[in-house]
């Protein structure tokens, strides 16, 4: 069986997995620790191993990387991108920021490490209202790439100030504003949680909006037996698994389904898992002067309390 076959290569080689709420629930059995992106960095920081397998997308196990530069990062699918983090080339973002000088640069932790390293300050999705907050209200800021979580945090702040990188998550995008109206006239009782990285029409209509940990976490503290889930379907594993009591109902996309699905997070599967734990490849190599300067972009961001 491989999912036995890579519990005794983690344990031979001192491996840990880690893996993002929006793997197959397959995968999601075979990892040390779930969580979404930053939250798994921050843990291949903090756990004594000196292997880590991140089964998630490239930019994930990059910012692993850039956290911890001494341990051996792996990633099962190195081409298992990200269309968010596409919408936003490192040369072309230089590019961009060149032309607003004494802006000061605010990128979501969904980018290249290239981009990163353009960046004075990263934010999440759970903290980027604090982060756009933590800057004096006249300093101008570019927010890149999601031009959706830029206009929700233009929204709530009011700050005119801040110029937007166009770019987007596909997943996100892809949701049928109509078709979630549609479901919760059959479900009246249902709350609607909504990550920001969606359209404005489709935050409007939530109950709750926030990252991926911050909608397991509302999901677990609120008294509602059923839950619109406006996200990528991957996270209703977890959601499941922690609240057999409840029910959760993936939110439809314009199409048809796989479209509430992340293409690139479903080609991470047991088989190259257990391939990549074998040969120790592919392994993420960073250049050490862009690791630094994305690092420096991290630490601004974990310094903001």
């Amino acid at each position: 069986m491989i999912a036995e076959k890579i519990q005794a290569l983690k344990r031979q080689k001192g491996a840990v997995i880690l893996a993002h709420y929006y793997t197959s629930a397959e995968v999601q059995s075979v990892a040390d620790f779930l969580g979404d992106s930053l939250a798994l960095s921050i843990k291949a920081k903090e756990i004594d191993a000196p292997v880590i397998l991140f089964a998630g997308v490239n930019f994930m196990a990059e910012t692993a990387k850039v956290l911890c530069p001494e341990k051996k990062v792996l990633i099962p699918v190195p081409e298992a991108g990200c269309s968010l983090a596409e919408s936003c080339d490192a040369k072309d973002f230089g590019e961009f920021i060149s032309r607003y000088p004494g802006h000061k640069v605010v990128s979501y932790v969904n980018t290249s490490v290239g981009v990163k390293a353009l960046t004075d300050v990263c934010c999440t999705s759970t903290n980027a209202l604090k982060v756009v907050k933590s800057i004096p209200a006249d300093q101008p800021i570019i927010f890149g790439p999601d031009r959706n979580l830029g206009a929700y945090i233009q929204k709530l702040t009011g700050r005119d100030n801040m110029v937007i990188w166009d770019g987007a998550c596909d997943v996100h995008e892809k949701f049928s504003l109509e078709k979630i109206l549609a479901l919760k006239a059959e479900h009246p009782m249902a709350k609607v949680v909504v990550h920001p990285e969606c359209p404005a029409s489709i935050v409007e209509v939530a109950d709750y909006t926030g990252s991926t940990a911050g909608i397991l976490e509302y999901c677990g503290q609120s008294d509602a037996k059923e839950f619109i889930v406006v996200t990528e379907s991957g996270i209703l594993v977890e959601m499941e698994k922690r609240h057999p009591d409840k029910k959760f109902i993936p939110a439809p996309a314009v199409h048809e389904a796989p479209c509430n699905e992340c293409r690139y997070m479903k080609m991470i599967t047991l088989e190259n898992i257990l391939a990549c734990l074998e040969n120790e490849s592919p392994e993420i190599i960073l250049d050490e002067k862009t690791r630094q300067a994305a690092a420096k972009a991290i630490e601004n961001m974990v310094a903001i309390r």
